[in-house]
């Protein structure tokens, strides 16, 4: 890269050397074009105006590439399906949802971008519920120039990686129910989960086909948990009853309908008593009873991967436990927030 003086008229699609000051007395002191910019044909006027007739810029070499075209090419590196960029705006390149669903980040493959020489890129967390037009990374070059070669190896890992930023649609299931306890079949109590459940699946955008009660029963909740497959149920939860105490027998329900247990017990504050299975492709939710008195829960941290049709693995969940500590704080936030990150 070197620096050469040349007229103004003749420095469209050339690179600024430094910055561009006008004042205006009275009114403005400040920059007109920061170093770096690519001057456009629409700029050769204004810069007349300040009196630069001539002005300095930046010649390139055969292997150097200028920060802008670095970002649009590190952003189209980047993004997978769901996600769009817009153009650089000092010479930051951002990546955005193209629609409402699960951030997912190939984190090994943003380690190996960012491991290049001078570049960056950083993301909102990995599993981050977001929404439509929502910006879910930001990547640039440090410097105003960098050499093309460091480019081309952070290409590389995108394309190795597949998709290194994705986000993954929602898809609208139907969802059964099963509220268990004695206290609130024989009507001793009223029901609390219900709504809670309703709001959590239709935020998903997801319908609800059935919500059942049964009382402390072995057999009567495994009957139900059946015949809301029967019924064509996507997803089934199953609340209350998740405890050792010796009434508490969902669990053992889940496992009674033949359902294959990924883990009892998450490494999350709230929900520490969750059960998650699998009645063949149908996920099985065990909630217990701090789903009904908390906003956010374990729950809230896997039905959004849920419904974007991810199978949760035992892994995904005792992976939570650094980050799983909700705060409890007076107004939830969630997901902006560190529970679950």
């Amino acid at each position: 890269m070197k620096k050469e003086i040349i007229r103004t008229e003749d420095a469209v699609g050339k690179v600024l050397a430094h910055d561009i000051t006008r004042i205006v007395k009275g009114e403005f002191k400040g920059s007109l074009f920061k170093k770096g910019h690519v001057i456009r044909p629409e700029d050769v006027d204004r810069l007349l105006d300040v009196g630069k007739s001539n002005i300095y810029v930046l010649e390139l070499g055969d292997s150097e590439i200028h920060e802008d075209e670095a970002g649009i090419r590190l952003g189209e590196a980047l993004k997978g399906s769901g996600v769009y960029t817009k153009p650089p705006k000092e010479s930051r390149v951002n990546l955005f949802a193209e629609y409402d669903g699960v951030l997912k980040i190939d984190v090994d493959a943003l380690q190996e971008v960012n491991d290049q020489p001078l570049v960056i890129c950083a993301t909102l967390p990995n599993n981050t519920p977001v929404k439509k037009d929502q910006m879910v990374a930001g990547t640039k070059v440090i410097p105003l120039v960098v050499e093309e070669k460091d480019i081309l190896a952070a290409e590389d890992a995108c394309r190795k990686a597949g998709q290194v930023i994705e986000v993954k649609p929602y898809h609208k299931k139907k969802v059964g129910c099963v509220i268990t306890g004695s206290e609130v079949f024989y009507n001793r109590i009223p029901d609390g989960f219900a709504p809670v459940i309703t709001e959590k699946v239709e935020h998903y955008g997801s319908e609800i086909l059935e919500i059942t009660y049964a009382p402390d029963d072995l057999d009567i909740i495994t009957e139900k948990i059946l015949d809301l497959k029967a019924k064509g149920a996507d997803v089934i939860f199953t609340t209350g009853g998740m405890s050792v105490d010796p009434d508490d027998l969902t669990p053992s329900a889940i496992r009674k309908s033949g359902a294959d247990i990924v883990i009892y017990g998450a490494s999350a504050l709230p929900g520490a008593m969750f059960m998650m299975a699998y009645l063949g492709d149908i996920p099985i939710l065990g909630v217990p009873a701090c789903g009904m008195f908390f906003r956010t829960t374990v729950v809230d941290l896997l039905l959004p991967r849920i419904f974007a049709d991810e199978r949760i693995t035992k892994r995904d969940i005792t992976s939570l436990g650094a980050g799983g500590l909700c705060m409890q704080c007076e107004t939830c936030v969630w997901p902006k927030c560190t529970f679950g990150k």
